[in-house]
C-alpha cells in the first residue's frame, strides 16, 4: 500500500509542477498567484481547461492514489 501512496504522492507533484508551468506560460500574475493562493489554480483550471487540464488530471489521479492508499490502510489497523 505504501507503493500507491508514493506513487500518488508523485503524481501529485508532477501534476502541480504542470500546473505552475501552464501558469506561468499564461502570464507571470498567473504564475504567482497559482503559487502563492490555492483557489487561483481552481479559478486558472475552470477558465483555461484546455491548457490546463492534463496537468490537473495527472494532480487528480495522484490524490486519488493516495486517498485510496489510505482506506486501503486503515483496514489493516
Amino acid at each position: 500500500m505504501i507503493f500507491l501512496a508514493i506513487l500518488g504522492i508523485i503524481l501529485a507533484i508532477v501534476g502541480g509542477i504542470g500546473m505552475l508551468i501552464v501558469a506561468f506560460r499564461e502570464s507571470v500574475l498567473w504564475g504567482i498567484g497559482c503559487f502563492l493562493i490555492p483557489l487561483v489554480s481552481l479559478i486558472f483550471v475552470i477558465s483555461h481547461w484546455e491548457e490546463a487540464k492534463k496537468p490537473f488530471l495527472i494532480q487528480v489521479c495522484g490524490v486519488a492514489l493516495i486517498f485510496v492508499s489510505g482506506v486501503m490502510n486503515s483496514g489493516n489497523a
